[in-house]
């Protein structure tokens, strides 16, 4: 999308980004501050500088939300041990004296056989919940003799 876009017009798209001030956004990107109010407004109404501008928005959240590699990969680290978690621990001393001291720590059996758990959920290796689907045709037989009364 931004191919149409010069590079000044990019410029704003991204500056506009920071704080949603159009007049600043076009004085960042380096057009003339006695004009940048009326620029910015007519930027800002354009379809390809909107479309800039969701296409960055969509970029940046995609960077903030996992995937679902990245959840796969983290769910094996944490099987493997091969992840580590800061934990806080208290620490002697002497004297009765103590302190509060950060440490790493790998996943414990619990944590590993939860994320275990998490990935076989996920490639269907767990077999309590069966679910089976599929067309049956169903016949009721009433051979029940009736009674002679």
């Amino acid at each position: 999308m931004a191919a149409k876009l010069n590079k000044r017009q990019q410029a704003f798209c991204e500056e506009y980004l920071i704080d949603l001030n159009g007049t600043q956004a076009a004085i960042r990107a380096g057009y003339s501050s006695k004009t940048a109010y009326s620029i910015a407004s007519e930027l800002l109404k354009k379809p390809e500088i909107s479309d800039y501008i969701a296409e960055l928005l969509d970029r940046a959240k995609n960077k903030r939300i996992a995937d679902a590699t990245e959840v796969l990969e983290y769910l094996s680290g944490v099987l493997r041990g091969e992840t580590q978690s800061e934990v806080v621990v208290v620490v002697a001393d002497g004297d009765f004296c103590t302190r509060a001291e950060k440490v790493k720590k790998s996943p414990d059996e619990k944590e590993r056989l939860k994320a275990a758990e998490l990935l076989a959920k996920r490639y269907g290796l767990l077999t309590e919940n069966v679910s089976l689907n599929g067309d049956a045709k169903v016949e009721i037989i009433n051979d029940i003799p009736k009674d002679k009364g």
